[in-house]
């Protein structure tokens, strides 16, 4: 009796210890990384004390209860796959971990589990990649310093990237033109999807994709495979979590980016449908209001956005996914409300401008298993974009606006796409699809012509066109050590018939289990940008001609070698040697230095008569060293040192606008875990500090013409020693400081971003002033801080 009392009570006391402490599920799915199929059986087990373990069902969710709230290792093991290994993943109290994984068969049958993985943490989600590719993490975008929860923004720490000034996270990968690169989301090509962004354009001030809806997502930097195509320097591969399909959760935020309102939750728990919806509406008048300076002068960017994915998975009907992002913004310059003298911004030249852009898509997939080794998937997306212009100039009195310039451009995207996946066996994987784009444009400029006392077109294009990319890829694992993947890309272009062929390459060969050495090779095309190709040009009878609609698309051939290395105690080591011959691309007609190679630089400009003959030349090397995050620190060490040069219709090789010839990051952080009891608590309290040093070649700049411009009475540029210039080295070093509270259903953090935390004066461009009649050298942001405040429930 006494024995069966004291048993009790040491029951009771354990019970009673383990419910004060923090603890949450983590559940998910387990798939064929190949067929992408459900694996039934998988073994899951935390790593982390207390070891907690679980199977998959028959069709392939898991669920482990009561993990204490800690980073955790996560194991997965089946026999006959690869098994993989998730280290220090955070569990926070007040969300659910989500955990799914694809496993890779092996090539070799095993007739017992054995635990022993490779790193996992930036391998390509998309196995179809062999080089110049990483996942990313919703949490690094958060993590790093000077991220500000942007992709773009935290893709820049990578090797091989730099971004193109402060305010805008247009990023530029191998010396190429920031427009060259492909944003997709949810296997859809998406229009720019930043707010403020331009037609054509690819970055902008503020993402209107959400960090907090996205999942583990590819960035890839080259030599793409098959199955992307119209791009020329890399790929953001994005894709959106799904909601939890168990509970509810929410989220609230402030910040810089604004106020951001957050759910998710269950559809049909039974049928484990979801959703998951986030909006967003901008901070900066309140911030504008405290005298926080964001380098627009008087005028306060306005904007806000939606993002929303709900998902319908069935083992018989197939997976319906729905996706949707949208986005407006809005800005006005007005030169007539400010004091004269007074600072207006960037365009306060005598002059009112109200600049209003907008971006939205929508689309749906659906995805069908056939049998286990054989499925397709449907997707259809629609998207627009468009950007308002108007200016009016001021008179010297101060007392009247004139009309000046009005601009309506708009895109219209209707898209389809579907492949279908084979996996013959272990070795053999075939996929063949094909992206269909019917594309419409409705392109509009006037100028005021005081003669006429009228509007004088310049441009009044609406024209349409279709985009076809059909793609091929074979995969062929030939051991578990040697892989190749081999396709065939093609565009064309309807309007005026131009095609190209485009083979891929893609190789791995893993010398010892911790070395490796790859091997890539592209070829790509891009379509000419519509405000290039849709040109009018005005005769001199008042009619219009198109000059440029039979343009051809600018090519590219891209070669890689890499070499990766992983060492003790999470130390990573890759380097990639790489070289890009560019050709087609959109010079003028008569001897000049333009180029289409130099879209995105501060002084490019578009004339009116072009052709295809523009060559460029890109080659470098990327070196990367990195510790994955192991007992709360992490550090990513990356240089670039590379050549990127041009050459126009008139036959002389230049440096591009984006030859900064080198770039050099040091980033890292610690997390710090406070108090005696760091896991049995009921509150969980975490500090973590992160720094980054950034050290870049200066940009390259077209001088501006001082003689001529004070004859003009405006800016006149050396087109003749184009990019011939260059400022000074740009330095900057950023720190973040969070602190986080995981209380038993309530999270909540508060973080501090400084950029620029030195004020270091990086130059951004040259202007000519009028008043003073000398050249001015405008500069970047100075030292900028940001607050944030999360709640989690």
């Amino acid at each position: 009796m006494k024995t069966n009392i004291l048993l009790t009570l040491i029951l009771l006391t354990s019970v009673s210890a383990f419910s004060q402490n923090l603890t949450q599920t983590i559940r998910g799915r387990v798939v064929d990384k190949q067929s992408e199929v459900p694996l039934p059986g998988v073994n899951v087990v935390t790593l982390t004390e207390p070891r907690i373990g679980t199977t998959t069902d028959e069709n392939g969710y898991y669920q482990i209860e009561n993990v204490p709230v800690q980073r955790i290792t996560l194991s997965f093991s089946f026999i006959g796959y690869q098994p993989v290994v998730l280290q220090s993943i955070e569990l926070s109290s007040s969300k659910e971990l989500v955990q799914n994984v694809a496993m890779l068969e092996s090539t070799e049958q095993l007739d017992e589990v054995v635990v022993k993985a490779d790193n996992e943490e930036d391998r390509v989600i998309n196995e179809r990649v062999n080089v110049s590719g990483r996942s990313f993490t919703v949490e690094e975008t958060m993590r790093f310093a000077g991220s500000v929860q942007d992709v773009s923004r935290m893709a820049s720490n990578f090797a091989g990237v730099q971004r193109t000034n402060d305010a805008n996270n247009d990023i530029v990968i191998r010396g190429n033109s920031p427009i060259g690169l492909i944003w997709r989301l949810e296997g859809m090509d998406i229009p720019n999807p930043n707010h403020f962004g331009g037609l054509g354009a690819t970055g902008g001030p503020v993402s209107m994709l959400n960090n907090n809806v996205l999942a583990n997502s590819d960035f890839i930097t080259g030599a793409f495979p098959s199955e992307y195509g119209d791009g020329l320097s890399g790929v953001f591969d994005l894709s959106m979590r799904n909601g939890n399909y168990e509970n509810h959760e929410f989220l609230g935020q402030v910040g810089f980016n604004g106020f951001e309102l957050g759910a998710e939750g269950p559809i049909s728990r039974e049928n484990r449908f979801s959703y998951l919806v986030n909006y967003r509406y901008s901070t900066l008048g309140l911030m504008s209001a405290i005298g926080l300076d964001f380098g627009t002068g008087t005028a306060v960017p306005k904007y806000q956005d939606l993002n929303i994915k709900l998902h319908f998975p069935s083992s018989k009907r197939g997976t319906i996914d729905v996706f949707a992002l949208g986005g407006i913004s809005s800005i006005e310059f007005l030169e007539s409300e400010n004091e004269e003298g007074e600072d207006g911004g960037f365009y306060s030249d005598g002059e009112d401008l109200y600049n209003d852009t907008y971006t939205g898509v929508i689309g749906a997939s659906h995805q069908y298993f056939f049998n286990k080794d054989l499925y397709s998937k449907f997707s259809v997306a629609l998207s627009s974009m468009g950007n308002d212009v108007k200016v009016d100039t001021l008179n010297t009195d101060r007392d009247k606006l004139t009309p000046t310039y009005r601009q309506s451009f708009q895109e219209d995207d209707l898209q389809f796409s579907g492949f279908v996946n084979k996996k013959f066996n272990v070795h053999h994987v075939l996929r063949a699809g094909a992206y269909v784009t019917y594309k419409n444009y409705n392109l509009g400029d006037s100028t005021y012509d005081s003669d006429l006392n009228a509007f004088r077109t310049l441009r009044d294009q609406n024209s349409s066109d279709w985009l076809y990319q059909p793609y091929v890829n074979w995969q062929y694992r030939i051991t578990d050590k040697w892989e190749m993947n081999t396709g065939l890309h093609a565009m064309v272009l309807a309007s005026n018939g131009n095609y190209s062929i485009e083979p891929r390459f893609g190789m791995s060969y893993q010398l010892t289990q911790k070395q490796s050495i790859n091997l890539g090779y592209g070829k790509h095309s891009q379509a000419v940008p519509v405000v290039i190709l849709y040109e009018k040009l005005r005769l001199p009878d008042g009619s219009y001609i198109s000059p440029n609609e039979n343009l051809d698309f600018t090519k590219s051939h891209h070669f890689v070698l890499g070499y990766d290395l992983m060492m003790k105690n999470r130390l990573h080591f890759k380097a990639e040697a790489y070289y890009q011959h560019l050709y087609d691309a959109v010079v003028t007609q008569m001897p000049s230095s333009f180029s289409s190679l130099n879209a995105g630089g501060f002084d490019f400009y578009a004339p009116d008569s072009v052709e295809n003959g523009g060559a460029g030349c890109n080659y470098g090397l990327d070196l990367t060293l990195e510790k994955f995050m192991d007992k709360g620190f992490y550090f990513l060490s990356t240089i670039s040192l590379y050549q990127s040069q041009y050459q126009g219709s008139d036959e002389v090789w230049r440096n591009t606008a984006f030859n900064g010839n080198y770039v050099a990051n040091l980033l890292g952080g610690k997390e710090f875990v406070l108090g005696k009891k760091k896991q049995n608590s009921e509150n969980r309290k975490t500090i973590t500090l992160d720094g980054k040093v950034t050290y870049a070649g200066g940009q390259r700049y077209t001088p501006i013409d001082l003689q001529q411009s004070i004859i003009d009475g405006e800016a006149v540029y050396a087109k003749d020693d184009a990019y011939g210039a260059q400022f000074d080295p740009y330095f900057r070093a950023d720190i973040r400081i969070g602190y986080k509270v995981s209380g038993k259903k309530v999270t909540q953090e508060l973080a501090l971003d400084i950029q620029n935390v030195t004020n270091s004066q990086n130059p951004f461009g040259v202007d000519y002033n009028k008043s003073t009649q000398e050249v001015e050298t405008t500069y970047q942001l100075g030292i900028f801080p940001m607050v944030l405040y999360r709640i989690t429930f």
